[in-house]
């Protein structure tokens, strides 16, 4: 499966547009994580992509441990690879999956962190992901009431893949940069 396959997969499932850029964005950062860490930068930046397949059929709010379970199905369905279906599954705490390899951290960490990142740019004059900067995002994650649904816990976990707070939003948002186009911002 190449990008543009994962892609048609995802609007199989995936309606909203918004929620399209954000799993594009989370292929972006998790493709830059792989380029840092020396891992294959197709499977990675395709975790990212479907990661959320399920979004739009799991009522998460009422069984959040479904939301990734139900996901996982259809990429079996759909042969992806075993790494891919992993990740799925560990995005979401709820699921039980415990997060071992680093592909599977990675994307339980960057997955709110794309939140935050576009909550940040939001609050922007201009709106332009190309105005923000690290220290901004930086600063909006000290801020507990600011993007509530960006949990802070789970983004500190960067530390788990071996990077501190502020090298991860700057790979973060410097990958959603470079794809300002596709999502958007």
């Amino acid at each position: 499966m190449d990008k543009n396959k994962a892609l048609l997969l995802v609007r199989q499932y995936v309606k909203n547009e918004n929620s399209i850029k954000h799993m594009i964005a989370v292929g972006a950062v998790m493709r830059a994580l792989a380029e840092k860490f020396g891992e294959n930068k197709d499977l990675w930046e395709l975790a990212g992509i479907l990661h959320d397949i399920d979004m739009e059929i799991v009522d998460y709010r009422n069984n959040p441990g479904y939301h990734g379970k139900k996901g996982a199905e259809i990429l079996k369905e759909n042969g992806a690879k075993e790494e891919i279906i992993a990740a799925a599954l560990a995005h979401n705490k709820d699921t039980g999956k415990e997060r071992h390899t680093l592909l599977e951290k990675s994307i339980y960490a960057t997955d709110p962190l794309t939140g935050l990142i576009v909550a940040s740019v939001l609050v922007l004059p201009e709106k332009k992901i190309a105005d923000l900067t690290s220290k901004s995002v930086l600063k909006r994650y000290k801020e507990k009431a600011f993007a509530k649904g960006a949990d802070r816990d789970i983004i500190a976990t960067c530390n788990e893949i071996g990077l501190d707070l502020e090298e991860f939003i700057n790979i973060g948002l410097t990958s959603m940069q470079e794809i300002s186009d596709e999502i958007d911002l």
